[in-house]
């Protein structure tokens, strides 16, 4: 038997996955004892779920559609079918891909491509591809799917510390008296974080405040639950931060050295008492008061918080108001308190480091800063483009204004995760050209003209970032089934060929024999990960900033500190969701991983639930977990997309979707509706003639 230490590829946490090989066959996982994260203990997705790297519906060939030159009214008008495609050589793929781009480029500029890189891939991988796009197309028209989950905290902890990465590391929580929990359903999201936290509770005495909608498993553990109605964040913690204020619970000596702007914002606050937050949020005044008083008056206290709070149309301003809370108590900068934003995917903090943002080079280097351009054109030998590219979602409207006419999309799936999935349905009709780079043909992947096939986590090296900024080896266990490739391979191929097509200089290096070259270009332009060398990562897992090889990394921010200076307060107003419940649609939506109504229906009868822009038929769930009036559809089955039903109005800053409330109302629905509202073509999506491997047998 042998063991290949890696890190998970599903959740931001970054649990170490050992995997136990017979031959090129996992028989099972474990983890250490030892592991900083993960202390022994995975969950159910990281030790039973990389089945997924032998599944039959893997695509191990490229594949091209067979009606490539029939036009794009009759290509992408509905998803293909397993004979709509044909296998081809990596040659040919790699040339229709280049030719097709270099044509589109020469002919309508830079900025009619876009990519979508992947918070999946390892940061090489996102390193590579934002480089393609910028150094070769020269196009800022670079996103992920951070656009869809952190943005506006990205932005809010950008504008108040300067810095928009987790304060503080995962294990803190043990130093922790009292941790404020909102918009994180922790034990199904983040749940070996989760089992920290009960740890905390259970062992010592850490008191958690939940902040919830719904009676999240989490609950179960908190001193005290708040249960505000969706969208009024920032009532609810604007009005704890009056409380602070008005009972003089401020760390005065820390506003004094190191805040500003704190006089107009506690003006501001003046407005937001308990009382205007309990009828605003539902929450009672005293809990409200409690609340406050609890996370002040405690030695260390700590704010975490997921995609609750910045998928709102004011999700900079929720966020905002969380960073307030921190900056008035001083719990920020020593271990045990700080201001973590849990990352949902396993590398979104890695992609984002990496380049794969809209406004930020690598590093989050502006892009409009001229030293910064010249630094990166001194190295690529390309000057890349100077200001900001499309955001994720402005880059699907674009698909139908004809703007962007070819798309790249690695291991991402808009076609599921853009709001409004209508409206994406229709744009990406418009599309001359799409390529998705994957493992599996998804959602949008069936609209694709090639399809190129992506090594999985378990056949490639490279790195991934967690959570709480710590980088981390991703091994290979054996080589890419089929003719998989490793994405930056891939990349670098096409960049190569696309070089030439455009009559560039090929001045950028992309004859990368390993992903460790690519990491140590990456260290020479981005200063927060200098010190961090692959021969380190062998025996250290270091977070960043490592400025140095001789520095021990960062577990907390902001000791001394912050980035901007003086961190920065903002006066904030109360702005209603854009779409709340009224009449005719009296229920609001909220979206993440059950039910809740106030209708006459049973456990499992059908329902319709609609939104302005579309309906899903699905089973109905009752349950005590959500508040009456609040409706909970999970977003991951296509079978039932929930984003059929969710608004795409976005925040103005960080140009997120509001995927956290809508108004729906619920119907009883027939059996017949919800068989036929299954996919009729579940198509085993692997070319026939591409190798498998054999069936895995059960281990457990």
């Amino acid at each position: 038997e042998k063991i290949i230490p890696t890190t998970c590829p599903f959740c931001g946490v970054g649990c170490r996955l050992d995997l136990h090989l017979n031959g090129n066959q996992i028989s099972h996982v474990t983890t250490p004892y030892d592991d900083l994260t993960s202390k022994g203990n995975l969950c159910v997705k990281g030790r039973y779920g990389w089945d997924f790297v032998y599944h039959h519906d893997r695509v191990l060939t490229p594949l091209i559609r067979k009606d490539f030159d029939a036009g794009t009214a009759t290509r992408r008008r509905a998803p293909a079918r397993r004979d709509d495609w044909r296998e081809a050589s990596w040659d040919e793929a790699l040339d229709v891909v280049t030719t097709r781009f270099a044509e589109i480029v020469e002919k309508h500029g830079p900025d009619s491509a876009a990519v979508f890189c992947c918070a999946k891939a390892t940061n090489e991988d996102n390193y590579a591809l934002q480089k393609l796009f910028r150094a070769v197309i020269g196009t800022n028209n670079i996103d992920h799917c951070t656009r869809l989950c952190h943005a506006g905290s990205v932005v809010a902890l950008q504008m108040a510390v300067g810095s928009s990465a987790m304060s503080n590391s995962g294990s803190d929580i043990y130093a922790c008296d009292v941790a404020i929990v909102t918009g994180s359903n922790t034990a199904e999201s983040h749940p070996i974080i989760a089992l920290q936290f009960k740890d905390a509770v259970m062992r010592h005495d850490t008191k958690l405040i939940i902040v919830d909608p719904r009676r999240v498993e989490m609950v179960n553990f908190a001193a005290l639950w708040l249960q505000q109605r969706p969208g009024t964040d920032v009532p609810l913690f604007s009005a704890m931060a009056n409380v602070i204020i008005q009972e003089k619970l401020c760390n005065n000596a820390f506003l004094d050295a190191r805040t500003e702007n704190f006089e107009t914002f506690a003006k501001a606050m003046q407005d937001f008492t308990p009382e205007m937050a309990e009828r605003i949020s539902g929450v009672p005044a005293e809990k409200i008061i409690r609340a406050a008083r609890m996370y002040a008056t405690a030695k260390n206290g700590a704010i975490y918080w997921s995609l609750g709070i910045p998928e709102h149309t004011h999700g900079t301003e929720n966020a905002l108001a969380l960073v307030h809370l921190a900056l008035l108590t001083g719990h920020i900068g020593r271990r045990g308190t700080g201001l973590n934003p849990l990352r949902g995917q396993n590398n979104v903090q890695g992609a984002s480091d990496a380049g794969a943002m809209p406004w930020h080079y690598p590093g989050y280097q502006e892009s409009n800063d001229p030293r910064t351009v010249e630094k990166f054109r001194a190295k690529w030998g390309h000057t890349p483009p100077v200001g900001r590219g499309l955001t994720t979602t402005e880059i699907a409207d674009a698909w139908g204004t004809g703007a962007v006419k070819a798309q790249y999309v690695m291991g991402e799936n808009p076609l599921m995760s853009e709001p409004n999935l209508r409206h994406a349905h229709h744009a990406i009709e418009h599309l001359e050209f799409l390529v998705c780079q994957d493992v599996f043909i998804n959602e949008t992947g069936r609209y694709a003209d090639v399809i190129l096939p992506s090594a999985t986590f378990a056949e490639k090296d490279g790195t991934y970032t967690n959570t709480d900024r710590r980088v981390q080896r991703v091994r290979k266990a054996f080589e890419p089934l089929g003719q998989a490739r490793a994405d930056w391979e891939i990349i670098s191929a096409v960049a190569t060929r696309l070089e030439q097509k455009l009559k560039r200089p090929r001045t950028a290096y992309w004859a990368y024999k390993h992903p460790s070259e690519i990491w140590d270009e990456m260290r020479e332009l981005v200063p927060a990960i200098a010190g961090i060398s692959y021969e380190r990562l062998e025996t250290e897992r270091l977070q960043w900033p490592v400025p140095t090889l001789d520095s021990p990394g960062t577990p907390f921010l902001f000791g001394e500190t912050f980035p901007r200076g003086r961190a920065k307060f903002f006066p904030l107003v109360y702005q209603p969701s854009v779409e709340e419940p009224d009449e005719k649609y009296p229920y609001a939506l909220t979206t993440g991983r059950v039910l809740y109504q106030r209708i006459p229906c049973e456990n499992g009868s059908p329902v319709r639930v609609s939104s302005r822009r579309g309906n899903v038929v699905l089973r109905a769930r009752v349950t005590e977990k959500a508040a009456p009036g609040v409706v909970f559809v999970p977003f991951h089955y296509a079978e039932a997309a929930a984003n059929t039903l969710t608004i795409d109005a976005l925040d103005p800053q960080a140009k997120i979707p509001e995927y956290k409330i809508c108004a729906v109302k619920i119907e009883p629905a027939t059996l017949r509706e919800l068989q036929d509202a299954l996919p009729l073509d579940l198509i085993p999506l692997l070319a026939p003639s591409a190798p498998r491997a054999e069936p895995m047998r059960e281990s457990f």
